[in-house]
């Protein structure tokens, strides 16, 4: 059995940790670089210790100088342009679930698809990824009913973007269909009379929390809540892994979870 070669970068951080130790279990995959920053302290260790699993015979290392078939990153803004340029200088497929991004990156994202495959999506949920089909099945049934859209989310304390790129996108789609202009990220003192041409956003930072988020289409009288939640990070390590076996081999171009799972 073929396996895809996978690079794994800010493979020392919490999600990162996480993708080493499911892909060293999946005979699918086979971890061939665990990626991190110059300067982190463990740099230089085998990735499966680092991962609290058995050793994989590959060093945490700063740059990428093996052969793979898909780079994988969940890592911060920064970082994850220097890896976007290194996929497009080895012409390699680059699955990304790093968020917090400024229209300038976005802009070299859609960019570097016209040269390589590339997989990003805020949130590689399988359950996300469902809710935000519903959240759109909503959005038109209920986008001449006088409905108001609220969008909650809660993270964990270390979290650094907020709101999360994922409520964003829930906020993004519901748009499209239900033809909101104003994205209001919280409220205080007096803002006045709530507009229904607005989407407001509420985030919430609390303990270890691996996320949920709750979209509220609310009418006079009735409201309908769909809340999504993770249990454990798992569930987006899995998905960024299914979505690295999806695109090794893929052509250049613009993919997201919806063409892995087929939505």
């Amino acid at each position: 059995m073929s396996q895809t070669r996978i690079a794994i970068h800010g493979a020392a951080g919490r999600m990162g940790q996480r993708l080493v130790a499911l892909a060293a279990a999946d005979p699918e995959l086979l971890v061939v670089a665990a990626l991190d920053a110059p300067s982190h302290p463990r740099l230089g260790e085998d990735a499966g210790t680092v991962a609290g699993v058995p050793p994989l015979g590959v060093p945490l290392a700063a740059g990428l100088d093996v052969d793979a078939d898909v780079v994988i990153d969940f890592s911060l803004p920064e970082a994850a342009e220097a890896i976007l340029e290194n996929c497009l200088r080895k012409r390699l497929p680059l699955v990304t679930a790093t968020t917090g991004f400024d229209e300038d990156h976005t802009r070299r994202i859609h960019a570097a698809a016209e040269q390589i495959p590339i997989l990003w999506a805020p949130n590689m949920s399988l359950a996300v990824n469902l809710t935000m089909k519903l959240a759109e099945m909503a959005a038109g049934a209920l986008r001449d009913k006088d409905a108001d859209v609220e969008i909650l989310e809660r993270h964990h304390r270390f979290k650094e973007d907020s709101p999360s790129g994922t409520a964003l996108k829930f906020g993004r789609i519901i748009a499209q269909v239900m033809g909101q202009t104003v994205h209001r990220h919280g409220r205080e003192g007096r803002p006045g009379k709530r507009s229904h041409g607005e989407i407001g956003y509420h985030a919430v930072r609390v303990g270890d929390n691996p996320g949920e988020h709750t979209i509220v289409f609310a009418m006079l009288g009735e409201m309908i809540e769909l809340t999504v939640r993770a249990t454990s990070r798992d569930c987006y390590a899995t998905g960024a892994l299914a979505a690295a076996k999806f695109l090794a081999g893929k052509p250049p171009g613009r993919y997201g979870i919806d063409d892995v799972l087929g939505l």
